[in-house]
């Protein structure tokens, strides 16, 4: 039975050249980087050398580059920081009901602890209004998150306009880009945001590693207490073979031809998919759209019930983002951007990657249509 792997938005499978790369972290290069031996200093030069690929990706200076656990560290640590950090200006954050659950959670985490959160809603394609955003600053926002490229829509946010808001009224932007991060421009030269989450295991790279950029002034301390790694700000022993991965993906990644075959098959699924009745795409088109991402809604059936039929098929799939994907409530990004309980329930997300064929692609579209119209048949709705 073929394998075809359309889960890309969850995570995606090692580059073997990453592999390669890591592996020497392990048994050779093994040392500590806060310990002055040669192992050690072999440990710290990699670490540094990795933090200049990363930082050189999105146009930043390497000591704004703090390495973390991955995106949902890198967003706790910014919204928490930042607001106790930040408490003797105000007590506002304002955020969107479109951010992963590792947002919205520390969000109603702060809550408990007397902040004032405001989330903001989005227009039919997931995209944040800028004129909404700036009505809802007030003298007390310290504040802004918003997701730059959604995980489940694959909407892309401007951040140039949203940016240059926060920075008119002295408010920090935050967005995270663990989904956006390589497949469409981030540069702080040109965009105005102030704290940029990002992970590796969405481009090929190893899990359990991410990185957090923090502009140069931003008024943040450690949130993770211990040996003062990481310029004081997140102790813990460096995950050298992480971050060595996650450098050796990033330098992979940034590449055009990599964007381009995405976006053919993305446009090809999309088109094809579309022309089974009763079926709409979810979330924007075109290059507003993450090159990897299609979200499809299927009229008078169950998104998991098309999955269900995939995975026999060989084929992974799924219904929105991984970390919810145990919940039976429909997806909040759906419910968000309009949809109703029925049609949220009835969406599947289908997600690409550069290892993505067309042959795949094809295999998929010959199978989908067969299983959306056998679930039809049966289906009380």
């Amino acid at each position: 039975m073929k394998e075809i792997y359309l889960d890309n938005a969850a995570t995606t499978k090692l580059d073997p050249k990453v592999l390669k790369a890591i592996l020497p972290f392990f048994t050779e290069k093994y040392g500590n980087a806060s310990s002055t031996h040669t192992k050690g200093r072999e440990a710290k030069q990699a670490l540094e050398k990795a933090r200049k690929t990363i930082a050189k990706s999105i146009g930043a200076k390497p000591e704004e580059v703090v390495f973390t656990s991955g995106g949902t560290e890198s967003n706790n640590f910014t919204l928490k920081s930042i607001a106790f950090n930040n408490k003797h200006k105000g007590n506002h954050i304002i955020t969107t009901k479109i951010e992963h659950e590792c947002v919205l959670r520390s969000c109603k985490w702060l809550e408990k602890q007397g902040f004032k959160i405001t989330y903001l809603g989005v227009d039919k394609e997931g995209f944040v209004i800028p004129e909404e955003l700036e009505k809802a600053i007030t003298p007390k926002t310290i504040i802004v998150s918003i997701i730059h490229g959604n995980n489940e829509i694959g909407t892309i946010q401007d951040l140039k306009p949203l940016g240059e808001i926060c920075k008119k009224h002295n408010v920090y932007f935050h967005t995270d880009a663990c989904q956006s991060y390589t497949k469409t421009e981030i540069n702080v030269k040109k965009q105005p945001v102030d704290l940029i989450t990002l992970n590796a295991h969405k481009i090929h790279g190893p899990k359990g590693v991410g990185a957090l950029y923090i502009r140069k002034g931003v008024n943040i301390s450690a949130w993770q207490h211990g040996g003062g790694h990481e310029q004081n700000l997140r102790s813990g022993t460096e995950n050298i073979h992480g971050i060595v991965g996650f450098a050796q993906a990033v330098k992979l990644a940034l590449n055009n031809k990599h964007i381009k075959h995405m976006t053919r098959l993305r446009d090809k699924l999309i088109k094809e998919v579309l022309k089974i009745p009763e079926t709409t795409l979810n979330g924007p088109k075109g290059d507003k759209k993450l090159c990897n991402n299609t979200n499809f809604a299927f009229k008078r059936i169950e998104g998991e019930a098309i999955g269900g039929y995939l995975d026999l098929k060989g084929i992974a799939s799924s219904t929105g983002s991984a970390c919810s994907a145990k919940t039976l409530e429909p997806s909040h990004v759906l419910q968000a951007i309009g949809m109703s309980k029925a049609d949220a329930n009835g969406s599947l997300r289908l997600s690409l990657s550069r290892f993505t064929t067309e042959q795949e692609i094809d295999y998929v579209l010959k199978v989908l249509p067969g299983i959306v119209k056998k679930l039809r048949l049966i289906s009380p709705l």
